[in-house]
């Protein structure tokens, strides 16, 4: 029999003790794990859709939930700005803008958010065609393709828009979009986005009034009627030239890339806009630390708590191989009048320790990303933002690595009190 075979027999001996060092082995790792499987796939998912937008232009409210909002499209907006408030950064030849697209939220499609905007936000996101056209028309709308794979929408489907953010909400019976074209998958916010023309969002809450007003601040901005009624010939609202022409409608924000951020006018241009103007600015990239910050108290929280655990459940392994130990001492005795060395029995009993410690690895990464698995069909429910629990990510290599060396220190004293065993003393006793 091999060291390491009967390492495995001595473990598998008392099932009960083992039991009981890898559940709580596997539940500090398996804690640890998945909150290392959950803030990585967010921190993609946030990166990902900063897509290096500058600032982001809206009503005054709260500057995370307008980047919520208008970014990550998991809040509702902070409310709707006039475009004659909003004229000088939709104008060309800015001298700190590169790109000014306006956004008008407002509807949904099977809780998959309408957005009125025009085409400079594809290029954006790197978003591409995969098939049709893009939108041209009013009332023509180019989709994500998760709204295609999910909603069920195909080229040349018709649809009627629900008010608000939630499917259940009262619909626009009396428009209907079609689709026009369908996107590539980009890993980003574009994937779950059904786009279309500015017009088409007025259009649709055309002669809503008071209604509208009353809901705005759950469901965005509220719209003025619209007297230019759609003409299929036309091309409509597809570039900031022709919202200028609309200066009495409104928009729910803009999104700005400067033409180089590190101008010192461009570093005060969201101050200058929060002073001097009724709107409100905010820099994507603080907001997004800030919400890490508050987020990295509670991780932070349950890190702690997961250490804890593992460090507790190093102390068992510690005690159950201590007590196996002086239970087997005879055993050992034996095994070194067999012709087994010191070194021998020490690297038996390190053995046994980094069995239990890896078997509580796999059992408690295996729990992990179950877990990850089943949040991730909540998440995307409520979000339409996709995590998985299928993917193994580089930091569980260092779990792996700190869970071997807890199994090693658990059993280090025990490993130094085997391989010191008094032989003649042993025997004796027995």
């Amino acid at each position: 029999m091999t060291i390491i075979q009967l390492a495995w027999r001595n473990i598998i001996k008392n099932p009960l003790n083992l039991l009981m060092s890898i559940i709580l082995f596997g539940l500090g790792v398996g804690l640890i794990s998945f909150l290392l499987l959950f803030n990585t796939q967010l921190k993609e998912k946030f990166d990902k859709n900063l897509a290096d937008i500058d600032l982001v232009v809206g009503a005054k409210g709260s500057p995370l939930q307008m980047i919520l909002c208008n970014m990550y499209h998991i809040d509702n907006p902070t409310g709707n700005i006039p475009i004659k408030n909003a004229a000088p950064l939709l104008k060309d030849l800015h001298p700190l803008i590169k790109k000014a697209i306006p956004l008008s939220l407002g509807d949904n499609y099977k809780a998959y958010r309408i957005v009125g905007t025009n085409h400079d936000l594809l290029e954006l996101y790197g978003a591409k065609l995969k098939e049709g056209s893009l939108w041209a028309k009013d009332f023509e709308v180019t989709i994500g393709k998760s709204v295609a794979d999910e909603a069920g929408l195909k080229l040349g489907d018709k649809f009627v828009s629900s008010h608000g953010f939630n499917e259940d909400d009262h619909t626009h019976d009396e428009y209907s979009f079609v689709v026009k074209g369908v996107l590539e998958g980009t890993g980003t916010v574009m994937d779950q986005l059904i786009l279309t023309n500015t017009a088409s969002i007025w259009l649709v809450h055309s002669g809503h009034g008071d209604e509208e007003a009353h809901d705005e601040e759950a469901h965005g901005p509220s719209i003025k009627e619209n007297t230019e009624p759609a003409q299929e010939d036309q091309v409509q609202q597809n570039s900031n030239a022709d919202l200028l022409h609309h200066m009495d409608q409104e928009i729910t924000s803009v999104l700005i890339q400067y033409k180089s951020n590190k101008n010192f006018q461009a570093l005060n241009f969201g101050r200058n806009i929060n002073e001097n103007t009724e709107m409100q600015s905010a820099s994507p990239a603080i907001e997004m630390n800030r919400l890490y910050s508050m987020m990295g108290v509670g991780t932070d929280a349950l890190n702690a708590l997961a250490l804890l655990i593992a460090i507790v459940s190093a102390l068992s392994i510690f005690i159950s191989l201590l007590k196996s130990m002086r239970e087997r001492k005879y055993e050992l005795a034996i095994i070194r009048v067999l012709g087994a060395g010191r070194s021998k029995v020490f690297l038996l009993i390190i053995l046994e320790g980094l069995f239990l410690a890896i078997i509580g690895f796999i059992i408690g990464t295996f729990l992990s990303h179950v877990g990850m698995e089943i949040l991730a069909k909540y998440l995307k429910a409520d979000f339409r933002y996709s995590f998985t629990g299928m993917k193994w990510i580089s930091e569980e290599w260092y779990v792996l690595g700190v869970s071997v060396v807890l199994g090693v220190l658990a059993a280090l004293i025990p490993a130094i009190q085997a391989a010191n065993t008094d032989i003649n003393k042993t025997l004796s006793e027995k």
